[in-house]
């Protein structure tokens, strides 16, 4: 399974509200299975479509990986739907995979319920708290064009755009 390329911010494409799967074709599970390894590969526990290019409604996650690098159970989700979420919330340092080295205090509700369909097309619903609840909520907003600079103030959003581009030019320019 191929590793993806990330879209790294302020790429345009990351701030387009995602198209709905209507059906889920092999390609599509394809896409998915080379996200999760896409994700583990840059030691994410998730990624969303647009991250690495795609303008449809579908992330993948692992919030119960180990350590040392064990998977846990990596979900392939399509056409997420949050149905409810608690009044309690919690605050979390957030990284995103299209913002490396960059984190970002964001206030979330602390539970979540949410439907989706799978890789075979069966409504699911999962219900979750903590890291998992704050990761779907992450990558939703990834759906809906919203990145993780729009929780900040402008001079924190310039500071960060600033570290990203010198991220680039380090990183990226290596290859």
């Amino acid at each position: 399974m191929p590793i993806r390329p990330l879209v790294y911010a302020p790429d345009i494409r990351l701030k387009k509200i995602c198209e709905n799967v209507t059906e889920i074709t092999d390609e599509l599970r394809q896409l998915a299975d080379d996200m999760v390894e896409t994700m583990y590969e840059k030691k994410g526990v998730g990624l969303a479509a647009p991250q690495v290019g795609e303008n449809i409604r579908l992330f993948v996650m692992d919030c119960e990986q180990g350590e040392e690098g064990q998977k846990g159970k990596a979900y392939k989700i399509f056409n997420p739907v949050i149905i409810q979420e608690s009044s309690e919330i919690n605050e979390y340092e957030e990284g995103c995979l299209s913002l490396p080295e960059v984190l970002v205090h964001v206030t979330r509700p602390s539970r979540v319920t949410m439907e989706y369909w799978d890789e075979n097309g069966q409504m699911k619903t999962l219900e979750a708290d903590g890291l998992t609840a704050t990761c779907i909520q992450h990558e939703i907003d990834h759906l809906n064009g919203k990145l993780l600079l729009d929780y900040m103030g402008p001079v924190k959003r310039k500071m960060a755009l600033k570290k990203l581009e010198k991220f680039k030019k380090e990183t990226l320019n290596d290859r």
